[in-house]
């Protein structure tokens, strides 16, 4: 399912015109982001949380060359399911 389509059924199930599931698309988009700039945890009770992560930095290996290469620290947005969400996969 790719943005277009995720538009299209949150205006079916919603009762939206498409015009407004995707401003409202937008502004969860943004709403999410920002609170995730701003070094908060979005937490999205009965689906899950998402938070941004801290990579340390490493060396990896040049698969091409055999060279080690030195990675750069990161921070990375992560999402971790909720428990509940999980199972309805696994009933």
């Amino acid at each position: 399912m790719n943005k277009g389509e995720l538009i299209k059924v949150m205006a079916d199930k919603a009762g939206f015109t498409n015009k407004d599931a995707a401003i409202a698309y937008e502004a969860f988009v943004e709403a999410v982001t920002e609170a995730l700039k701003a070094g908060d945890k979005v937490s999205l009770v009965g689906f899950g949380t998402i938070e941004v992560k801290d990579v340390p930095a490493k060396t990896g290996i040049n698969p091409q060359t055999g060279d080690k290469v030195e990675i750069a620290a990161c921070k990375k947005p992560v999402m971790k399911f909720g428990k509940a969400y999980k199972e309805i996969f696994n009933a």
